[in-house]
């Protein structure tokens, strides 16, 4: 059985992009790429809404000569996945190994991770949103950058409440901050 894991980059107030969208002042540094790259390595399929997967769907024919060795690793890592975007408008994956679903439904994501060989990744605020609601999150790995941005994407749902078991944190040489977290049951 896999385990379905939550990760996001986030500002110290809890938002993934700011009141313009921008995310960039969330970009990690190679160690923390290496690091996430480390998390990334277990995950053998990733569950996108549609924003999510354009964003990250540029991995899959990004050049990379020339680039660090991080970013080349996590191509790697990201190919080898796969994926399942959640979208009604999209048709046709733009990436390998990826199929289109129209909706998010919660018993066909517990039926995935009860016969998943390896962990699953939830991508993006508003699907894992659902996946939070539904109780079928079961690690959460918050990266915080040292930055308060006053507004935009929220990280986390106002409308869930969650028992979580602080499992391991690290500081990071670029002031950001990871915490492990795994949910509490029953």
């Amino acid at each position: 059985m896999g385990q379905l894991v939550y990760s996001t980059i986030a500002s110290l107030d809890g938002y993934v992009a700011d009141a313009e969208g921008s995310f960039e002042w969330g970009a990690p540094d190679a160690e923390v790429h290496a690091f996430v790259n480390d998390l990334e390595r277990p995950i053998g399929t990733y569950l996108y809404g549609r924003r999510m997967y354009e964003v990250m769907v540029a991995w899959e024919d990004m050049e990379l000569e020339g680039e660090p060795p991080v970013m080349r690793d996590y191509a790697e890592i990201w190919r080898a996945a796969e994926k399942v975007v959640y979208s009604r408008t999209l048709t046709e994956p733009a990436s390998a190994g990826t199929r289109i679903e129209p909706d998010f439904e919660p018993r066909a994501v517990a039926a995935m991770k009860a016969a998943a060989e390896r962990d699953l990744s939830i991508g993006g605020p508003g699907l894992a949103a659902q996946a939070l609601a539904a109780d079928l999150v079961d690690e959460c790995h918050l990266f915080l950058a040292p930055i308060v941005v006053g507004g935009g994407t929220a990280s986390l749902p106002d409308s869930v409440r969650l028992e979580l078991e602080l499992r391991d944190e690290r500081r990071f040489g670029n002031g950001m901050v990871h915490l492990h977290y795994r949910r509490r049951r029953g």
